[in-house]
């Protein structure tokens, strides 16, 4: 998707990933939840979650950019920033095992939604398309896409694709209000033949696909 149309503007997210040590977990996400206003007070976060299924001690948060001069400016501002560096970076780091980061627009199709109420569960799906782009398989995927949002047992967040990490790669954003609920609503589509047909016809140019289920963490907007 990142070779086809996109929004009219140079909006971007960034997706951080970071695998945390395991006797660690806990100790970061007090300190997220305790530090992270002061990094939220220079750009915007759109959600930070823990994996709770699909992957352990790692954590999950995008970041919203109005272009790429923006990034730089925050991230310029963030080193200069002495309660930042020093309350959460310097201790944070060693809990840490790695980090990975892409750069993500949404597709032109999509705009970022938002849960219908708080307290449900998000799965981060993620789909690896055949390199050639929209022109080759955008089509069938919006079509999978738009068939499980019309059983209506899901509510679609966003579907971002890659610009900058390993490309022709698609991750979409799903709200459901409970594991068993989505279990449920997964066994109702995979009897429905409208996503049945819609999924056979996009699987032809899928290479891979992963998903995890994330648990919000307090400081995130998207609960």
């Amino acid at each position: 998707l990142a070779t086809g149309p996109r929004q009219n503007n140079s909006i971007f997210y960034e997706i951080r990933t970071y695998d945390i040590k395991p006797s660690k977990m806990k100790d970061f996400v007090e300190m997220v939840n305790k530090y992270f206003h002061l990094r939220t007070a220079h750009s915007e976060l759109v959600g930070f979650w823990s994996a709770e299924l699909g992957a352990m001690n790692k954590v999950v948060h995008i970041w919203k950019y109005d272009n790429f001069a923006h990034r730089t400016a925050v991230r310029h501002a963030l080193a200069n920033d002495k309660d930042w560096q020093g309350k959460f970076i310097s201790p944070a780091l060693p809990l840490i095992e790695k980090q990975h980061n892409e750069v993500a627009y949404l597709v032109p199709w999509c705009q970022l939604g938002k849960p219908p109420k708080e307290g449900g569960v998000y799965e981060w799906v993620t789909f690896q398309m055949k390199p050639g782009g929209p022109a080759l398989w955008g089509e069938a995927f919006q079509a999978a896409i738009n068939a499980h949002i019309n059983t209506g047992y899901t509510k679609l967040i966003g579907v971002f694709h890659t610009e900058y990490g390993l490309l022709n790669t698609v991750h979409v954003l799903w709200w459901n209000e409970s594991p068993d609920h989505r279990a449920a609503g997964r066994h109702s589509a995979h009897e429905d033949a409208r996503v049945v047909a819609a999924v056979r016809d996009s699987v032809r140019f899928l290479e891979s696909q992963k998903n995890v289920l994330l648990i919000p963490l307090q400081c995130s907007p998207l609960k």
